[in-house]
């Protein structure tokens, strides 16, 4: 189902006398201003608190029939008012409800287009509407964004369109960045001292926008063109080799995508915006109650390196039992079986050494469920035929991979595979994915995805570092859930680590990891690491396994984006905190979000005395503290710390 027309009742409307060429008005909390030209085109400019954030910025699109809105247009209507709403995610990420609030201004053109602005307390979105009886053609999309000069930049670097997303955000000054630096969104600014981070949401049946420098020290935006020609490379990397001459053909009568522009005086405003899940499509699934987040007991990463044990590791059904009995011993949901299970191209032809249907019921019997891995292409080719299989098999989930492109084609593909995966009550995690954009708020059963550096990468390369893994939640994760994939049980520092294949380690201390399950949001949460190396850790694994998968509450209590952070999430009564630094040791006071007068148990771990050159020393304590305490933290390099707070 492609986006329609739709028009939200607002309440307090103003309409704006039609002569008028400039159009103003401000977030709820007045400290976010939109000024809006549409004198012989569009162009608008953003303020917080008097102070300039972004402007000029220019839009409009181009369709076969000429450009909308036209210089000929007038406006016929311009009407402000405001909406306030509270939703209740089916998977919440941050918070269980949302508060969304905002003010909306929407303008009317004579030649049928609308935009639509939105001021929300923590951003800025617009997005354009048509009312074409017929359909159109989408020859291009106008986004040119002016930055105030000195604006810094965390700036993810990308080749071509053919990307994974995995990349690492490269600090640096906007009057550095040019046309030949393409970049994958979110990408973060930061215009006199205001985050700025850009990105979009509700993409249906239209291609993902891209950025790049303008070379005046601004930003464009750009789309992969319609796919004309495509050649198969392997099974799963299938390269558009020639496009047409347009980026979108679609029905005339619709909205579309909102371009999102989080605006946060301090670092800690990144990580609590909802704006790009309040600006997505409602939920399209008449139930929902069958939709389980939860815990992953992962393979690849680890290799199927498991020890201690009388049978032969790998690619079998012996493995993966143990993999279902570790699962059912700590709590955890899900066990995923990754490439391998089947036999390359055909995702029903199960490989030698497996017995899918025999390992569902086993797992089943311990309350374990199983996810499958497929190559995207593979299972597009046979994607009614093998849902059907994997239901009977009673399979719960699937990992679709590889996919590496955001193109309108390839957009679609993602809402046609949750949608049939929701019809056989199936649970989907993209990887090789484009950023997220609303779409698990369309389609809850969509949990996660991955389009983020993580932690796989550090089999093979160096830029996972700790600072990396700080900079994640002030960019990526700003988007909406990331598999990251964390759980590493072996841990290097700086000068030892390397990276190994088949016996990966991570940078960083063992608490670095294990606070990642209170930093990183993901409702579908990967154990990268052996099973054996986890039952001989077993006081970390008891708390990974036990920390939550969605959340009531989420607080920031200290953050800097590529430095530090320090967040607080509640589930139910209970909180959990989770603090990472980069490399540099620190020392961090926070307070903590308990209520005065209560006393509370607190089980922690920290980094340990030697952690700074074994960076698996950790300690492992309780102790009583009292709401109104303020709480210090220490992390060695690349260090970590996170607790479980419960009322005694």
């Amino acid at each position: 189902m492609r986006n329609k027309l739709f028009l939200s009742a607002l309440a307090l409307c103003l309409v704006i006398p039609l002569y008028a060429r400039d159009y103003t008005f401000s977030s709820p909390d007045k400290k976010i201003a939109v000024s809006v030209n549409a004198d012989k085109g569009l162009s608008w400019y953003v303020t917080y608190n008097g102070t300039p954030v972004a402007g000029p910025c220019r839009l409009d699109m181009t369709l076969s029939t000429g450009v909308i809105p036209s210089a000929s247009a007038k406006v016929k209507q311009c009407r402000i008012g405001e909406l306030n709403n509270t939703l209740t995610p089916v998977v919440p990420h941050k918070n269980s409800t949302i508060t969304d609030h905002c003010n909306q201004m929407t303008i009317r053109f004579s030649d049928g287009t609308m935009v639509i602005f939105r001021a929300y307390n923590d951003g800025v979105a617009y997005r354009f509407a048509t009312a074409c009886k017929d359909d159109i053609i989408v020859k291009n999309e106008t986004f040119s964004v002016s930055l105030p000069t000195g604006t810094e930049t965390w700036y993810p670097t990308e080749q071509s369109f053919m990307s994974h997303n995995e990349r690492f955000f490269y600090y640096g000054k906007m009057d550095t960045i040019g046309k030949d630096h393409l970049a994958s969104l979110p990408a973060l600014f930061k215009p006199n001292g205001i985050n700025l981070l850009i990105t979009e949401s509700d993409i249906e049946d239209y291609p993902g926008m891209w950025l790049r420098g303008d070379d005046k020290g601004g930003l464009t935006g750009v789309h992969p063109a319609y796919p004309d020609k495509e050649q198969l490379v392997r099974d799963r990397d299938l390269r558009v080799v020639s496009t047409k001459d347009y980026i979108a053909s679609t029905i005339g009568t619709r909205t579309f995508p909102w371009r999102v522009f989080i605006i946060s005086p301090d670092d800690g405003g990144l990580i609590t915006s909802d704006m790009v899940y309040k600006l997505a499509a409602p939920c399209r699934l008449a139930s929902t109650d069958w939709i389980k987040p939860g815990k992953v007991a992962w393979d690849w990463w680890n290799a199927n390196n498991i020890y201690g044990v009388n049978f032969r590791a790998g690619l079998n059904n012996e493995t993966y039992k143990y993999y279902i009995d570790f699962a059912s011993a700590n709590g955890i949901e899900y066990v995923i079986l990754d490439e391998g299970w089947y036999t390359l191209p055909d995702v029903l032809k199960v490989a030698p050494g497996f017995d899918i249907p025999e390992l569902c019921k086993y797992a089943a019997s311990k309350n374990v469920g199983i996810i499958l891995w497929v190559v995207w292409k593979s299972f597009d080719d046979q994607m009614e035929d093998a849902l059907k299989q994997y239901a009977a098999w009673g399979v719960k989930g699937i990992k679709v991979d590889f996919m590496q492109r955001d193109d309108q084609w390839m957009v679609n593909y993602y809402w046609r595979v949750a949608k049939r995966a929701a019809d056989y009550h199936m649970l989907v995690d993209f990887h090789g994915a484009y950023k997220p954009d609303g779409l698990e708020r369309t389609f809850p059963n969509a949990l996660t995805r991955e389009g983020v550096k993580g932690l796989e990468n550090d089999k093979w390369e160096y830029l996972v570092s700790p600072e990396h893994d700080v900079t994640l939640p002030f960019t990526r994760m700003v988007a909406g859930p990331m598999d990251y994939t964390p759980g590493a049980m072996v841990n290097m520092e700086k000068s030892n680590f390397h990276p190994m294949f088949t016996r990966p380690a991570s940078q960083g201390t063992r608490v670095h990891q294990m606070a990642m399950y209170v930093v990183y949001e993901s409702p579908l949460q990967m154990l990268a690491d052996s099973p054996s190396n986890y039952k001989k850790e077993q006081e970390c694994t008891t708390f990974i396994a036990g920390v939550p998968v969605t959340w009531d509450e989420t607080r920031v209590l200290a953050a800097k984006t590529g430095d530090y952070l320090v967040i607080a999430r509640r589930k139910g009564t209970d909180w959990y905190i989770g603090a990472m630094t980069d490399w540099t040791p620190r020392t961090l006071e926070v307070e903590l979000p308990l209520t005065a007068g209560q006393t509370y148990k607190m089980e922690y771990f920290s980094d340990g005395i030697n952690a700074d050159h074994y960076a698996s020393d950790y300690t492992h304590s309780t102790k009583e503290i009292n709401g109104g305490e303020k709480l210090k933290i220490e992390m060695a390099p690349g260090g970590g710390w996170a607790a479980k707070i419960s009322v005694k």
